[in-house]
């Protein structure tokens, strides 16, 4: 009987192990690293040499006022402690980047128009970072000119329809740049309707060509493909624990975003946040 008793006893305290009852301390697994935060940072280009499509006045980013708060929006952004500062440019031009934004940290060099150094050097250098990364990709191109010309030839009212409406797009555009602030512009470049807008553009020809070549599809497709690219180089920065801010165009960042929003392994920084 008190073999039975011990076989019984014995019996119940593997049961109770099993099911999470045991007397002694459970070992409680470390915590995973918390997943990457993402800030997708869409702007209008500084410096507008008018190579663009759409052809807009812009803003003078130069002034007293703008520069104040540039200087108050990228002090907020460091303040949260970014790992790394990407910004829209190829990687083959990392090393003229390092050596632009070492010679700015030492202070021997005066920031350009352009949104790379305004936003990017100011916000890694206030971070105490040690370079601002490329993350651009200029090797797959959007097939526009290709798809103009087609339109030119075999859909000419949907080629007056396209160039009413990016003339359109450039006259608000200007229009905005003239009346807005700065802060204003850069909400605007962020919100979802301006996001949806970017998006539109690339696919509102898609049906072009269809079935006869698809020349429509395939520019659209080309653009998707450089920011598919454009993406694989910020995810290969935005590791676990990491903290990155994405700086770029906002036709880019409207991609960008909905890669982001579908990707389990990392998590959106909402710029809105802090503009």
């Amino acid at each position: 009987m008190r073999k039975l008793t011990l076989i019984l006893a014995s019996t119940f305290a593997l049961a109770a192990n099993s099911i999470g009852y045991a007397t002694e301390k459970p070992v409680i697994p470390e915590q995973d690293t918390p997943a990457a935060q993402v800030m997708l940072f869409g702007v209008f280009h500084f410096h507008n040499p008018g190579l663009d499509s759409v052809k807009s006045e812009v803003i003078n980013v130069l002034t007293p006022n703008n520069q104040r708060y540039l200087e108050q929006l990228t002090s907020k952004l460091a303040d949260e402690g970014p790992t790394h500062v990407l910004i829209e440019c190829p990687p083959t031009y990392q090393k003229t980047i390092n050596r632009k934004f070492n010679s700015y940290k030492n202070g021997n060099h005066d920031l350009s128009v352009n949104e790379n150094q305004q936003l990017g050097f100011r916000i890694a250098e206030k971070a105490g970072l040690d370079k601002v990364l490329c993350y651009d990709e200029r090797n797959v191109h959007w097939k526009g000119a290709e798809l103009r010309d087609y339109m030119i030839k075999e859909t000419p009212e949907r080629k007056r329809t396209h160039d009413k409406l990016i003339e359109k797009i450039g006259k608000d555009t200007s229009l905005r740049h003239s009346t807005l602030s700065l802060g204003q512009l850069l909400q605007f470049h962020n919100s979802s309707k301006e996001d949806l807008d970017n998006m539109n553009l690339y696919i509102m020809e898609n049906d072009i060509g269809a079935g006869k070549g698809f020349i429509g599809a395939d520019a659209a497709a080309s653009w998707w493909h450089r920011n598919f690219r454009m993406y694989a180089n910020i995810q290969a920065k935005a590791q676990p624990g990491t903290k990155v801010i994405a700086i770029g165009g906002s036709g880019h960042t409207a991609i960008l975003k909905t890669l982001l929003e579908v990707d389990k392994s990392r998590r959106a920084w909402d710029i809105n946040n802090y503009l």
